[in-house]
């Protein structure tokens, strides 16, 4: 991962929300993503792993303002596993997304099972079939899976994000051909450009 600098503290990050389609064309919720003060992409996959976990804390703490009645989805650090981060009670709609860096050691894992445990449903980022994201897939409610990585590594990722039971979600879906391609791969959900961009909210 590449090193970043810190987010400031001094001024108040945005959050924007991306829609998540199931394939009738209804809203199955939205991913709140971290926004800089002046509401553009922060580039967060690229900080290191304790700038992370803090803008996922600011986009928790901003939950209560930007999310509505459907479920959300926020990307999440290994420190929310392990070390008792307090989350919003909003069990049974918040989706924690682990981010694909995070392993799969047993704290990790217990993390998975207690957190599930309390209603939080769980999804796993970017998934690629990594050894630790196999070893997170039963305590999966949710698959992420990038369109560009699927190109790469073939439809099967999909059968097998899918093998204990998960709901499959296509990421970076951006124009039409892909929609198409996504539903005959067997996706179950759609979240991408073409389906509706990520809008920032209001300050």
């Amino acid at each position: 991962m590449t090193a970043h600098a810190s987010p400031s503290p001094a001024l108040q990050p945005r959050v924007a929300r991306q829609p998540i389609w199931d394939l009738a064309g209804a809203l199955h919720g939205y991913e709140l993503l971290y926004r800089t003060p002046d509401g553009v992409p922060a580039g967060v996959d690229r900080w290191q792993e304790p700038y992370q976990e803090e803008a996922s804390a600011a986009v928790l703490d901003q939950l209560d303002r930007v999310a509505g009645p459907e479920l959300s989805f926020v990307n999440i650090t290994r420190g929310f596993l392990v070390q008792g981060r307090t989350l919003p009670p909003h069990a049974g709609r918040l989706v924690l997304e682990v981010v694909e860096t995070v392993p799969a050691d047993d704290a990790a894992l217990a993390g998975l099972q207690r957190l599930r445990a309390q209603g939080y449903r769980i999804a796993l980022d970017d998934f690629t079939a990594s050894a630790a994201q196999l070893a997170m897939l039963p305590w999966a409610d949710y698959v992420k899976i990038d369109c560009r990585d699927l190109l790469r590594h073939g439809t099967a990722l999909v059968e097998l994000a899918r093998s204990h039971g998960a709901l499959v979600v296509a990421e970076r879906v951006s124009d039409a051909r892909l929609v198409a391609r996504c539903t005959r791969w067997g996706f179950d959900l759609l979240q991408g450009d073409a389906l509706g961009a990520a809008t920032t909210s209001a300050s």
